[in-house]
């Protein structure tokens, strides 16, 4: 890696930042968080944050310090961040997802996208917020008291009623 602008490799990262966000793409690539099949949404839900949550906590970590520099050089704002880091890379939740729609448990067109990213959204603030492991009883309760509640508000009502 080049350890000033124009030396090293001739310019494959034309800046600091630009570096930041290819080792924070390498980081995530090289680390996949694994989605196990529990043959449940709450099931694979639960196993994908956990996963999440252990497998991600060094990583929040170094994302919250590099975080502070990527704004102070560059005046990047936070959703800016999200969008290069985040929503440019297949995350554990379209697996579940997926799988929850094949066995039919789900209807992902009935189901707002917000809903839909409210778990890990919360995952990640958590972790943003402590820096730490979140621990067995939040994971569940952001799955079976908020997530899967909201959840059946949209499920298919039967044929006498309208749908949403």
């Amino acid at each position: 890696m080049r350890s000033r602008e124009g030396e090293g490799d001739g310019g494959r990262w034309p800046n600091k930042d630009e570096l930041t966000f290819a080792a924070i793409r390498h980081f995530r690539e090289t680390n996949p968080v694994e989605v196990p099949d529990t043959g449940s949404l709450r099931g694979d839900l639960l196993a994908a944050l956990h996963g999440f949550s252990d497998g991600r906590n060094a990583f929040t970590v170094v994302m919250a310090a590099t975080f502070a520099g990527l704004q102070s050089s560059s005046g990047i704002t936070p959703a800016e961040v999200r969008a290069r880091v985040i929503d440019s890379h297949p995350i554990a939740s379209h697996e579940v997802y997926r799988r929850a729609r094949e066995r039919g448990e789900l209807d992902l067109d009935a189901v707002p996208a917000a809903v839909l990213a409210l778990p890990f959204d919360l995952m990640r603030h958590d972790l943003l917020m402590t820096l730490k492991p979140i621990p067995a009883e939040r994971i569940t309760s952001i799955v079976d008291e908020l997530f899967l509640p909201l959840l059946a508000a949209y499920r298919r009502q039967d044929a006498s009623q309208p749908e949403r």
